[in-house]
């Protein structure tokens, strides 16, 4: 992290507080920002699960960010690794092995003791749509045509095509979505490396980038043209305040 980042991260929580005060006093409110709870609620509980998911709505989050990868049997999972590690210990390729291999015993869980299991791409927007919550799917590795209409053709039938935004580093994924599905929102996923979000332009894509390269400048040549603008992973204080002091639309954490 840069100095200059610190300092604007620094800066921009004395204004939130100042903000706060104010608005007990009538002052005025800061932008109501939605909050995406990162792998579903993922500082707590086993990332990627159920659990997570479930917990995530009940901590007040307005969605849930997830990853889809496909089993070798053709089932779409959440999984942000190629890789799951089984209870005792087993580690499994996705792509490589069937769902009912993957689930033939629970996860080794990394937040605590609950048995957990791998879960379906369908069960997630089950818990989605139970709770009025926004999707956030990232799609991991290349898809085919036909697969990103049947990961597409399921949120239409389970939730809600309009819930859902497709987000993806590849950007010949979102390409391929918008020209099958020419109304789902669509988000470049932008890191601390990559370079030209300006294409998204072209293609009429919003962003969800990491906060640490994101400016006000960046900010406002995507809300300038009708985009949105997404920012991960904001995990204390600092960072949560940087990235509401740039009028952002979207925040996603694993804290809150």
């Amino acid at each position: 992290m840069s100095a200059q980042l610190f300092f604007k991260m620094v800066a921009a929580t004395f204004m939130a507080f100042v903000t706060f005060v104010g608005g007990l006093f009538g002052g005025p409110k800061p932008k109501d920002i939605c909050m995406i709870a990162h792998r579903g609620y993922s500082g707590r509980y086993h990332q990627n699960t159920e659990l997570a998911f479930s917990k995530a709505a009940k901590h007040g989050s307005g969605g849930a960010e997830t990853d889809i990868r496909m089993t070798k049997d053709g089932v779409f999972v959440c999984n942000h690794n190629p890789t799951v590690i089984l209870k005792d210990g087993t580690e499994l390729s996705v792509k490589d092995s069937t769902y009912e291999e993957l689930t033939a015993q629970p996860l080794r869980n990394q937040k605590g003791f609950q048995k957990v299991y791998l879960c379906t791409f369908r069960r997630y927007l089950e818990v989605m749509k139970e709770n009025n919550m926004i999707c956030f799917v990232e799609l991991k590795d290349d898809y085919t045509d036909d697969q990103v209409k049947e990961i597409f053709n399921l949120v239409e039938e389970v939730y809600d095509l309009s819930k859902c935004i497709l987000q993806s580093f590849e950007f010949d994924n979102l390409i391929k979505a918008r020209e099958l599905f020419p109304d789902l929102p669509i988000m470049l996923t932008y890191g601390m490396d990559d370079s030209n979000y300006e294409r998204c332009f072209e293609y009429g894509f919003s962003i969800d980038a990491d906060y640490q390269c994101a400016t006000e400048e960046m900010v406002k040549e995507f809300h300038d043209r009708g985009l949105e603008v997404a920012l991960y992973t904001a995990n204390d204080i600092f960072a949560l305040s940087y990235c509401r002091s740039l009028g952002v639309d979207y925040i996603e954490s694993d804290m809150f």
